[in-house]
């Protein structure tokens, strides 16, 4: 991109989204960088991120810059809060659109000196937005953030680019194939499954995933098992309670390879995380395990090819994330699930993608 002379950039809108929070939100935050976009393709346009989500976010073609708050590192505190406004400010942002919810961010926001602030009216901090949006309830979360940008006259936007968005290279694509390479003599489906979350009452038992990868093999199916480096050690137990009939893959793939071998497969199982938002971005039908949250929330898999499997209950939901443990005991959202539900649901979604 050619560089603005001093006259463009005093004319040229300069937009700040900020998303801090989850890696999956990001992801769900991505539609509105292509929206934007193509609103004002003249528009300098930027990302607040955490440094966990920068790799994934830094390649997207809509983006002139990203910056990083490291809200739980170097950024933490009165005196990194200090840091992260002297570095907004720098940048002399015209716009700001604040996709979370945070205090933090809408006090940054508001200190940086960036004229319009864009953002949720039911926010803690909402006052210190100069335009609030509702946040529909009954809404996909997706659909919510799109909202955001209501006041900048961006509305109906394409399927095309409400799709999430993870960036896959023609190396990641290589590094993909190479990874399952050992496996592809074998002429069976690949079926991708990732038994993490951020909360434990979001997870689905570890020996529902072993009994589902064992009925799974006997369909025919090759088993990956798919996780994050801090869930190695979870990946493993379903392995080996499987009795060794699955792929681990446990902590080798960061995201843009995960979406790679995601679509790879003909089917991803997943609880409610983010890998369920990778499946989306990655086009590969789906089954998304609810366990203590509901879809409900705002949160379920996008996309037509997609499945949920629950279990009603009156205590669903116990809290907007889940929690680490159960608040009556008994973690009947995650024991109540059964492997036959979830293996018909496999075989639902692959006869939509027929």
């Amino acid at each position: 991109m050619a560089i603005p002379t001093a006259n463009e950039r005093m004319t040229r809108q300069r937009i700040l989204l900020a998303q801090t929070a989850f890696v999956g939100d990001v992801i769900l935050t991505t539609p509105l960088l292509a929206a934007l976009r193509r609103h004002d393709s003249s528009a300098e346009l930027a990302m607040l991120v955490t440094p966990t989500a920068a790799p994934l976010i830094t390649p997207h073609p809509a983006l002139d810059r990203v910056l990083v708050d490291d809200k739980r590192g170097r950024d933490r505190g009165a005196l990194g809060l200090v840091r992260l406004i002297r570095r907004l400010r720098s940048h002399r942002f015209t716009t700001a659109i604040a996709a979370h919810k945070s205090a933090r961010t809408a006090l940054a926001l508001r200190a940086a000196g960036i004229p319009r602030r864009i953002g949720f009216a039911t926010a803690p901090a909402a006052a210190l937005y100069t335009e609030r949006v509702p946040r529909a309830l009954e809404l996909h979360d997706r659909d919510r953030l799109l909202g955001l940008l209501a006041p900048l006259g961006i509305s109906g936007v394409p399927a095309a680019l409400a799709r999430p968005w993870i960036a896959v290279d023609a190396a990641t694509r290589a590094r993909a194939l190479a990874l399952l390479a050992p496996y592809a003599s074998e002429q069976r489906p690949f079926a991708a499954i990732c038994p993490g979350s951020a909360w434990r009452t979001k997870r689905w038992p570890k020996d529902s995933f072993a009994a589902l990868v064992r009925t799974l093999d006997a369909d025919g199916y090759r088993c990956l098992l798919l996780g994050a480096p801090d869930e190695r050690e979870l990946t493993a137990a379903v392995q080996s309670a499987a009795g060794n009939r699955a792929v681990d893959l446990g902590g080798q793939t960061d995201l843009p390879l995960l979406t790679a071998v995601m679509a790879r497969a003909v089917v991803a199982i997943t609880n409610d995380s983010a890998p369920m938002h990778v499946a989306a971005a990655a086009g590969v039908p789906q089954v998304a395990i609810f366990c203590a949250t509901v879809p409900a929330q705002g949160y379920g898999p996008l996309g037509p090819r997609a499945l949920v499997v629950e279990r009603d209950l009156a205590c669903r939901p116990c809290g907007r994330h889940g929690g680490t443990r159960c608040p009556r005991g008994t973690d009947d959202c995650m024991e109540l699930v059964t492997v036959d539900e979830v293996r018909a649901a496999v075989a639902r979604v692959r006869a939509l993608a027929a």
